[in-house]
């Protein structure tokens, strides 16, 4: 039998209901596994009794016959996710010790459903990064690593620990949230897929907020399928989220099929950037003529406010972030530093210098500096101005195209360290910010390997609530791709 870590969610389904093993076996396997690479430094939290709990509860409901859809699955849930009775930080040093008294309604959803819950992953600070550098809490280690090289990668971020984990088979799947990429830039290093959804299809009650107009939950697993299974669970209204979308949700397996046979792929010919890697725009090329071969005709798009998407980004979201931020004080949760002598407002200043790390204090200063008098004209308002211009230029490609087709990032993982320089790791996300402005569903796909031999990813962005046909051309993509690479 294949060992039971290297099973994807359907394999496991498909064993556990014809009693080839049982949940709390692919449970154990699933925690040796985590046991023996400590080294990467995924989780935060490791929850083994709860996993063993609720490994025995499924199979109780298995052999009941009663078993629900995603029973004795054993997933990761990224530490931004407040989860009942178990530490939930962020990543940060300021929620160090908080421990929610409630489970956010995804998190929910999917116990709901039967998962098993292994632990909390590692993430950078409040979701701010995208290399896994900046979690309290340790580096994130990829389990990859270039050819000919022994130096350690990052795992993207801020889902780095989600992706590393389910990249290392030490979790079947896992919960991410996308607030700029960060769902679909760590599954393109590390050689998995990640789905971010239309904003609004997954509540965002009880995810630690980043910035609230752009976070979104979303699955990261090792094939399409496996999304599409934890999609169809992580969905759905939530009347505690006022931008939940009252919309029904779809099986989203149901429909998957790979046939592209009508649907028209465009290619934003802004995407095409100078000293593109050519590598990566070979892959593009690649894709496209697979999309192709399973039916769809490939069409050339325009979308002209694309160059201003990141700048945008850098505005919009530390705005949003440094009013989130605010509330954590040393008043209500977590960490409380109390100089002597000092006032509320020492105590105050005493707990965010101490609590925040430098990224999160650098986003906090920029978004508060583009809200203060006198700037917020000048910055916030006319960002909010262009981000609904992208909006409309993707409203204006759905006239010619159906889905459009770009790379997820636009290099390989790369080592510790490489880039220093914030401007440079800002520009990780220019192939995925746009999708998240507009609120658009969009997909990695694992599609090739770079030069040194690293996953590289292929991104599909679709129309609004579109998530099957996002998901059934990633599936295209994933059979003609053929991807089979693993960490060594």
């Amino acid at each position: 039998m294949t060992a039971l870590t290297d099973l994807t969610i359907a394999g496991m389904k498909a064993g556990l209901a014809a009693r080839d093993f049982s949940a709390a076996e692919l449970t154990a396997a699933h925690l040796a596994a985590m046991a023996g690479a400590r080294d990467l430094n995924a989780f935060i939290v490791e929850t083994p009794e709860i996993a063993a709990a609720q490994a025995a509860a499924a199979d109780a409901a298995l052999a009941r016959g009663e078993a629900r859809p995603l029973a004795g699955i054993p997933l990761g849930i990224k530490d931004l996710f407040c989860t009942e009775g178990v530490q939930t930080t962020a990543g940060s040093k300021i929620l160090q010790g908080f421990v929610p008294q409630y489970e956010s309604t995804v998190s929910g959803k999917l116990l709901a459903d039967g998962a098993v819950m292994l632990g909390k992953l590692n993430m950078d600070e409040f979701a701010m990064g995208s290399s896994n550098e900046t979690s309290a809490y340790g580096k994130v280690i990829s389990p990859w690593k270039a050819r000919n090289s022994n130096r350690e990668l990052v795992p993207g971020g801020s889902s780095g620990g989600s992706a590393a984990a389910v990249a290392a088979r030490i979790a079947a799947g896992a919960t991410g949230t996308d607030t700029g990429g960060s769902i679909r830039q760590p599954a393109s290093f590390v050689g998995i897929a990640g789905i971010k959804p239309t904003y609004g299809r997954c509540s965002r009650w009880g995810v630690v907020a980043f910035a609230s107009s752009l976070d979104q939950a979303g699955p990261m697993a090792r094939t399409v399928e496996d999304c599409a299974l934890l999609l169809t669970s992580m969905c759905g209204y939530d009347p505690k989220d006022s931008t939940s979308l009252n919309v029904a949700v779809p099986d989203f397996t149901a429909g998957l099929t790979g046939d592209l046979r009508g649907k028209r792929i465009g290619v934003p010919r802004e995407y095409r950037l100078d000293g593109i890697d050519a590598t990566i725009a070979a892959l593009w090329d690649q894709g496209l003529e697979w999309l192709k071969a399973a039916g769809a005709t490939i069409v050339d798009v325009s979308l002209p406010h694309t160059r201003y998407a990141l700048p945008v980004y850098y505005i919009i979201a530390p705005a949003e972030a440094s009013s989130n931020l605010a509330r954590y004080d040393g008043v209500r949760y977590g960490l409380r530093v109390t100089p002597p002598g000092g006032n509320l407002a020492d105590m105050y200043s005493a707990t965010r210098a101490a609590g925040f790390g430098a990224e999160v204090q650098r986003r906090i200063m920029i978004g508060t500096y583009v809200l203060s008098a006198g700037f917020y004209d000048a910055y916030y308002t006319q960002a909010q101005k262009v981000r609904t211009l992208i909006a409309q230029d993707f409203e204006k490609a759905w006239d010619v195209c159906d889905l459009l087709l770009t790379p997820t990032a636009p290099s390989a993982a790369f080592a510790f360290g490489d880039k220093a320089d914030p401007l440079a790791m800002y520009l990780n996300d220019v192939f995925t910010v746009p999708a998240s402005l507009a609120g658009l569903p969009a997909m990695s796909v694992p599609a090739g390997l770079s030069a040194d031999g690293l996953p590289l990813g292929l991104q599909i962005i679709g129309r609004p609530l579109d998530e099957a046909g996002v998901l059934d051309a990633g599936l295209a993509i994933e059979r003609a791709a053929a991807f089979t690479a693993r960490p060594a």
